[in-house]
């Protein structure tokens, strides 16, 4: 009996669809305009560092990368880049790229996953500063990053190429270094201090930055040139902050949410998007949206247990807690200092449990004022189902398409939410997809 829930209808939200349609094209096209053809010398080895975030058609672009390096006369090699994913081992890192596609045979080069590094120097408020020194070893180093807003830094430079050069090669020694300097100075000032000694020590010779569209799709590739990372990184972080995807209301009693994981957001769930960035339970007073309650109902196979952000919910599926593996995301969420991320929400078995108290929990005196967003996860949030609380707010909205009336939540046997969306790795969320 679904009388104390809310009914609801479908939408779907209209963004600029601009995605690149031959990411491999680009990647080759961008890096034959910049020096690092003019950089490689024949025979000289390039590590390409790659990191462990979802981006868009990401095994595209390092074999596109590769195969210009190799183009060029260079010895291309991966590393990967992940700070202390991975469970913080090399073995762990390996099976993330293995993940995305990323092997030696999709790739054709070698995999060189290593957690030791060199310190090369200390930053003036005494923070040391680690390399990976499989990325020392070679003659250049060409960086590869997605640009977006991070979950928890907010400056001129969050995640991106310079956070990758500094925490994802800095591996766990690194991460849980920087990330404890961070409590008493702030990203920026990391930044401004390790950085130029990164430069000066380290053969970066490229930044590879993408930036997604709304619809999780590259619409931009740049090569950034080693001395205009840190200007042009500001710049596209700003492109992309414009371009990612947004829930179309200010404010929900409950957001219901699929599936979290490693590969759609660094915190699980992008904190930008449920308006959760500086407090895990609260959005800050210019911060939207404004959610009132999260419940996580699973996670992605390619986050392989780590779990973190579940402690940003206040409710999960009782079957995702015993999804988690509790040592890799303890040590993920202990790194970035962020251990809350990992506590245990209240739990049941059912969605319609949880629902039921969730309603309860919501303040509303009746099913029909409950303002309920269910979305697949906060990459993908072009459809999504809404309360009937929204439905003349939607009506008058010229961004919107409603694709069905109000009705009733529907669920099995078992007490479960039928599904109402697509398999993160089959979805597809614009018009037509």
């Amino acid at each position: 009996m679904n009388e104390s829930l809310p009914r609801c209808f479908r939408i779907r939200q209209h963004f600029a669809d601009d995605a690149i349609p031959d990411v491999g094209a680009e990647v080759a096209a961008r890096i034959a305009a910049s020096s690092l053809p003019q950089r490689v010398r024949p025979g000289q080895t390039v590590a390409i560092a790659v990191g462990s975030r979802g981006i868009d058609r990401f095994a595209e672009i390092a074999a596109a990368t590769v195969r210009a390096v190799r183009d060029i006369g260079g010895v291309p090699w991966i590393i990967p880049a992940m700070g202390s994913h991975g469970g913080a081992t090399a073995e762990g890192q390996t099976k993330v790229l293995a993940e995305y596609g990323i092997t030696p045979a999709t790739m054709g080069c070698e995999i060189r996953s290593s957690m030791v590094v060199r310190q090369l120097g200390t930053t003036t408020n005494g923070s040391p500063v680690y390399f990976d020194v499989q990325a020392l070893a070679a003659d250049h180093i060409v960086v590869i990053n997605r640009i977006k807003p991070h979950t928890r830094i907010a400056g001129p430079h969050e995640s991106g190429v310079v956070k990758m050069m500094l925490i994802g090669l800095g591996k766990h020694q690194g991460a849980a270094e920087y990330h404890q300097a961070m409590t008493r100075i702030s990203f920026e000032t990391l930044v401004e201090q390790a950085i130029p000694m990164i430069l000066a020590q380290c053969p970066i010779a490229l930044g590879l930055a993408v930036v997604e569209n709304a619809y999780d799709r590259i619409a931009l590739v740049e090569a950034i040139e080693t001395d205009q990372i840190l200007t042009r990184e500001t710049q596209l972080l700003d492109i992309a902050r414009r371009r990612m995807p947004r829930l179309p209301f200010d404010d929900a009693d409950l957001l219901i949410i699929d599936r979290i994981g490693k590969n759609i957001s660094g915190s699980g769930l992008d904190t930008n998007v449920v308006g959760r960035k500086s407090n895990d339970k609260l959005a800050a007073p210019d911060e939207y949206p404004k959610i009132h309650q999260i419940y996580l109902r699973g996670m992605t196979p390619q986050s392989a247990g780590n779990a973190s952000g579940i402690g940003i919910a206040e409710y999960c599926r009782s079957d995702l807690v015993r999804q988690m593996d509790l040592d890799k995301t303890r040590v993920n969420c202990l790194t970035a200092l962020h251990i809350t991320a990992a506590a245990i929400p209240a739990n049941w078995e059912t969605d319609r449990e949880v629902l039921r108290i969730a309603a309860g929990q919501s303040g509303r005196s009746t099913a029909e004022q409950l303002r309920w967003l269910w979305i697949a996860d906060t990459l993908h949030v072009s459809e999504m189902l809404c309360g009937e609380a929204y439905w003349r707010e939607a009506s008058e909205r010229g961004d919107l398409s409603i694709l069905g009336e109000p009705e009733a939540l529907r669920f099995d046997a078992a007490g479960q939410l039928v599904e109402a969306f697509a398999a993160v790795s089959g979805h597809d969320p614009r018009p037509g997809g």
